[in-house]
């Protein structure tokens, strides 16, 4: 049968095209107002959307076309779609064929390849009901053109609180080995909560259209996790820096005013600690195998309110206390999550991006700290 809409959980909307539906986490007014090609790229790629439902069946078959983005001389794992049957992981399938979109570092260029479809089979599930949660790639575009069952599928009817995230391309997952494995993905796993995840890469630069797009979402817990973008395209100075968060909250509190609201300062990331952006990669590991990301700005010049990640931190803090009047708006410093130590016993492989250890630990700390206890969504 072809993918019923219904079943998609963690997207905004899903697009109708000539092979079947094609998930979209940003809705189509603005891809319509902002149709940037970065943004409009990261947005098509579905980290966090599930394929949520309830059946007997015992064997199941999805049918997908992917689209990826290549870069020769680039290593970039391929795509990988994660299925959990009653919680538990059961099929880890890395994707092949779909479309290529090859986009050459030097030059910007792009070339255009076709591939066929990729089929996901899930089979010799055991007798009896079960909740079966497809994860779709967080790494790669992809249209769902079928999906076939030796048995009846249903909407699944378990309500949990939805947890709204926003954040750059590591809360997007970059690195992680599948979408699973992003750090959202751990920590909403953990906490038992739906994950409607927003983390874009190179894209969170305090947009209004993503506060707006916050604002109107269900969401019963919310975090915001801003800067590191900000220092890697230079974008803002501490003077727009700080009014443009404010009014982001703002905003956000306008559709949710007592939502608890978490703030997330920047992990750490070593070349923008104390250099401003813009970010670059670096041209000497193009065609290495491994690309590496460096900062361009002049280190420690941060006189004329030019953004470091330490200024991002302290300001950060600093709004959320000026904000006291808001008693569910919350601050969580990113170092808490990976700081030096982490970045030395877990370096980020290309300078910017955790890899597949740091983005467990990140999760399972972010799960401990936000969800237990005292924190600010427990209970």
């Amino acid at each position: 049968m072809s993918v019923p809409s219904e079943l998609l959980r963690g997207a905004a909307e899903a697009e109708v095209t000539a092979r079947g539906l094609r998930p979209h986490r940003l809705p189509a007014w603005v891809r319509e107002q902002f149709p940037d090609g970065q943004l409009l790229s990261m947005e098509s790629q579905p980290s966090g959307v599930r394929l949520v439902f309830a059946t007997t069946a015992t064997r199941m078959d999805l049918v997908t076309h992917p689209t990826r983005i290549h870069y020769p001389g680039a290593v970039r794992p391929r795509g990988r779609i994660d299925v959990y049957v009653d919680g538990e992981p059961v099929v880890r399938d890395v994707l092949d064929g779909g479309d290529r979109i090859e986009v050459d570092l030097a030059t910007g260029g792009t070339t255009f390849h076709t591939g066929r479809p990729h089929t996901t089979t899930v089979s010799g599930l055991p007798a009896g009901r079960h909740r079966v949660e497809i994860w779709l790639p967080h790494n790669e575009s992809v249209e769902l053109i079928d999906l076939r069952a030796d048995a009846p599928i249903e909407p699944d009817d378990l309500e949990r609180p939805v947890w709204v995230h926003h954040g750059s391309s590591i809360s997007h997952g970059s690195n992680a080995p599948g979408p699973g494995d992003t750090w959202p993905a751990v920590a909403a796993r953990r906490a038992g909560v739906e994950l409607r995840n927003l983390g874009l890469g190179g894209s969170a630069l305090v947009d209004a259209f993503l506060a707006r797009v916050i604002r109107d979402a269900p969401a019963d817990l919310i975090s915001v996790k801003l800067g590191i973008n900000v220092v890697n395209l230079d974008g803002m100075r501490v003077r727009t820096f700080v009014p443009a968060v404010h009014g982001f909250l703002d905003t956000i509190r306008d559709g949710h005013p007592d939502v608890p609201l978490l703030l997330i300062s920047p992990l750490f990331c070593g070349i923008h600690e104390d250099t401003p952006g813009p970010g670059a990669i670096d041209p000497a590991s193009i065609g290495s195998g491994q690309v590496r990301f460096l900062a361009t700005g002049t280190p420690g010049d941060t006189a004329q309110g030019r953004l470091t990640l330490q200024v991002i931190r302290r300001e950060l803090r600093s709004l959320v206390e000026r904000r006291a009047a808001d008693e569910n708006l919350h601050f969580l410093d990113g170092t808490m999550l990976y700081g030096p130590d982490d970045a030395t016993e877990l370096p980020l492989p290309d300078g910017l991006h955790p890899g597949a250890e740091a983005h467990q630990l990140i999760g399972t700390r972010f799960a401990e700290y936000a969800f237990t206890g005292r924190g600010p969504f427990a209970g």
